[in-house]
This record gives structure tokens, sequence and C-alpha cells, in this order.
């Protein structure tokens, strides 16, 4: 059975992007539905972590659900920005534009989620302490604690723009903070993109450490996995750290994002195999935050949607099949009909369907990019995905 997201929540979510800005519509009905295609996502990664027997902070397993009972998505991922001050060669959200929402109208739509049950909330980019030197985040951080009351406030960063100022404006309002690192070796990490200059990333690494540790926020690491690192031994390094979970990635190439003739990036030379993405892991296996994701726990499980348009794809299929489509924000009422959920992660969005594109029944389900790709008609179509 379904669990069914209120129509009225859908509808006021949009009006309150789009009706105060006007002529900005046209990104903020993309936005809206980024931020319900990144609640999904991460609905689905708690599911996934429970059924591995892990929780996001070590805590013991919880008792596995049933994957035929509904599960509420509880978990936001807010990507409020694409600027960064990096050019990693693998990166797949490779847009540079320079739109963020007004404060406000952000605050009204996290408020709204929180009406819908939203738990947790994790705000990510780009770097998301480039804009407005992390003022903006700042407030967004201390909304979503002082006065949504969430249990989990995080942020995913790169580290290199955080000041020990933000932490004593900011940091009791936060509960995680995220710092990518894919190597140690500061020539790997010109490689890849992510060189510092005259900064030492490990001296760095150790600082943004010690400010979590003072100012009692969660220290998270995360890494990804590619030609570059791969042979890297980062054992005694993320011990020494002693982040309280080391998310590690395989490299991905992504058809038109990092690979491709409309790709901004040209990730090819980045990618390592199976094999060799185990490998790393086996020689890490004695560090027990450990949480790895593989391709093949990636693929067929991300619906990125972005500011400007709205990419609905099989984001990590087998052949990287995607499906763009511009949505026009003043019929989305007409289209946002009802959202569902389900614990094996299939979305739909259901609305006015074509004629020719019959809604498919569910033992066709998985659906494939052809379907969808049949469906595509003047913006009013039913969106499956799954993962």
């Amino acid at each position: 059975m379904w669990t069914l997201v209120p129509v009225t929540f859908a509808l006021r979510l949009l009006s309150t992007f789009v009706q105060p800005l006007g002529s900005l519509g046209s990104s903020l009905g993309p936005l809206f539905l980024w931020l319900w295609a990144a609640f999904w996502r991460a609905g689905g990664d708690r599911s996934r972590q429970q059924l591995q027997g892990k929780t996001e902070a070590g805590e013991p397993p919880r008792a596995q659900e049933d994957s035929h009972l509904p599960t509420t998505p509880t978990s936001v991922n807010y990507h409020f920005t694409r600027q960064c001050n990096y050019k990693c060669g693998f990166c797949f959200h490779t847009a540079k534009t320079s739109f963020v929402l007004p404060l406000e109208e952000a605050k009204r739509g996290l408020w709204l989620l929180k009406e819908a049950g939203m738990e947790k909330i994790n705000f990510s980019g780009g770097e998301p302490f480039i804009h407005d030197r992390g003022e903006y985040l700042g407030k967004l951080v201390r909304f979503c604690k002082e006065e949504l009351r969430l249990p989990s406030v995080s942020i995913v960063s790169n580290g290199s723009l955080i000041r020990e100022r933000w932490f004593k404006s900011y940091g009791e309002y936060l509960d995680i903070l995220a710092i990518s690192c894919d190597s140690f070796d500061e020539q790997v990490n010109v490689l890849i993109g992510r060189g510092q200059g005259k900064k030492n990333h490990v001296e760095n690494l150790q600082k943004l450490r010690t400010w979590c540790r003072d100012y009692k926020v969660a220290f998270k690491i995360n890494s990804v996995i590619n030609r570059f690192n791969v042979e890297e031994d980062m054992t005694e390094h993320i011990k020494a750290l002693n982040p309280v979970r080391w998310k590690v990635f395989q490299c991905l190439l992504i058809e038109g994002e990092n690979v491709g003739e409309d790709a901004l990036r040209e990730a090819e030379q980045f990618v390592i195999s199976d094999e060799e993405f185990e490998e790393f892991l086996d020689r890490h296996k004695d560090v027990s935050c450990l949480v790895p994701e593989s391709n093949r726990q990636m693929r067929d499980s991300y619906l990125i949607l972005d500011e400007y348009v709205i990419p609905i794809c099989e984001f990590f299929s087998h052949h990287q099949a995607m499906l763009q489509h511009q949505l026009d924000v003043l019929q989305v009422s007409s289209i946002l009909t009802l959202f569902t959920w389900r614990s094996h992660q299939i979305l739909q969005v259901k609305g006015s369907i074509p004629q020719d594109c019959p809604s498919p029944p569910p033992e066709q389900m998985p659906m494939t990019s052809a379907w969808m790709q049949k469906c595509r008609v003047d913006g009013q179509m039913d969106i499956w995905m799954h993962g």
C-alpha cells in the first residue's frame, strides 16, 4: 500500500517558491521538485543502512524492516548552490550557475518540508560555504535547528573555506560536518583538482577535526576512489582523524555530466574497475568507520534535479540513459497531483497521462528510460523512478 504525501502540501510548497518571485518561477518550480527528489533519495539511504545493520552514527543495528512495508522518507539533501572553488575532474555536479534561492523562501520551503515529516537535513553544493562566506548556510543551519527543531542538521563541504568564526556563530546548531577528502598526498589532490596551493590539506583536516571536537560537532569524511588514489593506503590518516564515519565512493561516469559530448568534465581517466575498488576496501578493512558505496550500489538510485531544468533520469543505469524535461511552473499544480513513496524506492509523480502512455502494471517495474521517453508530452507525464 502506498504512503501518500498530501496534495495540499505539494501545492503549498510550490506556491511558496513561485508566487513571491514572479520572473524567477522558471527556476523555483524545478527546485521544488529537486528537494522532493533528494527527500526520496535520502530516505532510501536510511533504509539501506538499516538493512546493512549500520546506523548513521555507528549505533547498534536496528531491527530489519519488512521490505514490503511503506516507509516515510525523513531526510532531505539540499544542494542550494552549484558554485564551487574546486575543479574535481570526476565531479558530476558540474554546472556553475549562480542562482541561489532567497533566504526567506528557502526557510519557508524547509518549514513546509518539516510539516511533511522531515527529520534530517543535509546542506551541500557545489561548495556550501562559498555563498555569502557561509552566512547564508549558517542562517539555514540555525533555522533548521532552532526553529524547526530538526534532530539532525548536517553539511558536506570540501573544508577549504571554513573558519572558526563560523563555528563560533553557528556551531551549536550543527550536528554533523562531513569533509570531502580524496587523498592525503597533496600531489594527488592536485591531479584530482583539489589542490589547495600553499595550504596543507592534512593540516586543514586536523584543524577542522579539532574545531568539530571543540564545538561538539560530529566529524565525517567522504572519499571518491579513482585512478589517482586507488593505490593509496589511508588507514593511518583516517584512524588518526577518527571520524564517526568514512564514506567511500567508487568514481562514476554520468552521461552528459562528467562524460559525453555535452559534459563539462572528462572523467574517463579517473574510472577504476569494481575489482580495484574491492582491493581498496580490503586494504582498509581494519578501519571500523568505513562505509562503502560502489557503482553497483549507486546505479538506479539517484534522482538529480537542478534549479534551472528538471533532469529526470535513471541516473546510474547500465547505459547511463538520461531523460531531461522542462516543466512549466504555471501548469505544475495540475501535474503534481500526487506524491507516493514505497520502501523499495519507487517514486511516482502522477499527473495528466497521454492516451498513448498508460501507466505500466507493477510487474513491469522498474521502468526503462524508453518508457519514460515515450511519456514525455508537453510537460505532463508520469515519472517512475526506482532504486
